[in-house]
């Protein structure tokens, strides 16, 4: 079982009572430190740049913060192993959307912040192609799901109540998931696919010329889950997001991870046809030199990372020229305060950069080899890296070699067949984003070579 146990920051803890497994309903005082059981998944808990981030998990620090908790997470390979951990007082709350249906009702009490989701259909903006507006016109249309899912049987049935015409086209998991649909979607691989709304609003952050406006589904309500024998604890989570405050909070997070978008806009091209690259030249070769990394590659990083932009402020709180990370931050004695200063934020880059080439070293003997496992590590975070060049060894592929064998085990963890393997110990990632910026950044990187000499 994949488990990881963090601890949210006490700020004044109740001195109540501890919990311990009650046999009937009954009062107690907010414990003061809550055992939580989460799943790897984008929308409820995943590590970023090794900062543990997610929809879920923001919420459930939020309010544990708010009332003095310190939070003991696990992370669950299963909902139904999370269901066992309830039962048996392993944990005292699940923060995941459990659904509410009449199967989990029987089994547990929700509580929490009610969401509901339902199945879209998503399909491109692009070109003069008329949207898809009413169910009725998807007879002749042709779309593509994840063989044996649940949008495959809800298409079936649609398809039998309109009468036959939809042509489904059935797609083996082992080879593509739901992410790769949306994204072949964007990229007029493939017409149309459904999704659930949820992962559907935060892939358009990624690919904004999707529409995903048209329902084919009831909604499905679902919410976090305690113990039945619990309600007292239950009470109080309902209470405390029924005040205006954590309700804001809420919707401010909501706002984050499914409305922001995860993308650098606009087009922005450079002429370093005149020997520079940046306004902060100096700087990148000043930390070049105290790091031993090269300052064009540096440059092509901060290009690519904010487009030169001191006030850029990532949808995930990444800050700065180099894009880096409130924790990463303060890992290199770098104050908030100055986070944003280019000076400052291009060094601590340079040590990053620099920790990272050695903790790579042993694993990518090659130096020009490790240059891209290093620009990967950065923008994802070592321990995902790691885990592909686990995968990678385990699956056939060699594990020094990016192109083409690490970079594809890093987009296999985003299936979770491969994020819950035992090699993998920081489960679920979105390995597009860091695949496209290596590939980026490498590029613009040997152009540098070829136009700006790297000097002293």
């Amino acid at each position: 079982m994949l488990m990881l146990i963090l601890a949210v920051i006490s700020v004044g803890g109740c001195k109540g009572k501890k919990i311990s497994r009650p046999t009937v309903d009954e009062t107690y005082p907010m414990p003061d430190t809550l055992r939580v059981a989460t799943l790897y998944s984008p929308t409820s808990y995943f590590l970023y740049r090794d900062e543990p981030m997610g929809y879920d998990y923001s919420l459930l620090r939020q309010m544990a913060a708010d009332k003095g908790m310190e939070v003991d997470l696990v992370v669950a390979p299963s909902l139904q192993k999370m269901i066992e951990m309830l039962d048996s007082g392993e944990v005292d709350l699940v923060a995941y959307e459990v659904p509410v249906t009449s199967e989990y009702r029987r089994k547990v009490l929700h509580c929490g912040p009610e969401n509901y989701t339902h199945q879209v259909l998503v399909q491109p903006k692009k070109g003069n192609r008329r949207l898809i507006e009413d169910v009725t016109e998807l007879v002749g249309e042709h779309i593509y799901v994840e063989a044996e899912s649940k949008y495959q049987y809800r298409l079936e049935n649609l398809n039998e109540e309109l009468g036959g015409g939809i042509h489904i086209h059935v797609i083996d998991r082992d080879t593509l998931i739901t992410e790769d649909l949306i994204e072949m979607v964007s990229q007029g691989q493939i017409p149309l696919t459904v999704v659930d709304d949820d992962i559907a609003r935060i892939n358009k952050t990624y690919y904004p010329d999707l529409d995903i406006s048209l329902p084919l589904s009831f909604p499905q309500q679902s919410q976090w889950a305690v113990s039945p024998v619990r309600r007292w604890l239950a009470d109080s989570i309902n209470a405390y997001f029924g005040q205006e405050v954590p309700r804001r909070k809420q919707a401010e997070l909501l706002k984050r991870y499914f409305e922001m978008a995860k993308h650098n806009e606009g087009v922005f091209t450079l002429d370093v046809s005149k020997g520079f690259i940046s306004p902060y030249d100096n700087y990148f070769r000043e930390s070049g030199r105290a790091s031993g990394i090269d300052w064009r590659l540096m440059a092509a990083q901060g290009f690519h990372e904010s487009r030169y932009d001191s006030t850029r402020v990532s949808w995930a709180g990444a800050r700065g020229i180099m894009q880096i990370m409130p924790r990463t931050a303060r890992a290199y004695d770098l104050p908030a305060s100055k986070i944003s200063n280019p000076r400052a934020n291009i060094n601590a880059a340079g040590r990053i950069l620099a920790d990272l080439d050695k903790s790579l070293s042993k694993k990518v003997p090659d130096p020009q080899e490790r240059l891209k496992f290093i620009v990967a590590a950065y923008n994802s975070g070592l321990t995902h890296i790691t885990d592909a060049i686990a995968l990678a060894k385990k699956y056939g592929k060699n594990p020094e070699v990016w192109s083409d064998n690490v970079e594809q085990a890093l987009l296999m963890k985003s299936n979770p067949e491969y994020y819950s393997d035992p090699v993998c110990k920081a489960g679920y990632f979105r390995g597009r984003e860091t695949v496209a910026y290596v590939r980026k950044v490498m590029d613009f990187y040997e152009k540098l070579k070829k136009k700006v000499p790297r000097g002293s």
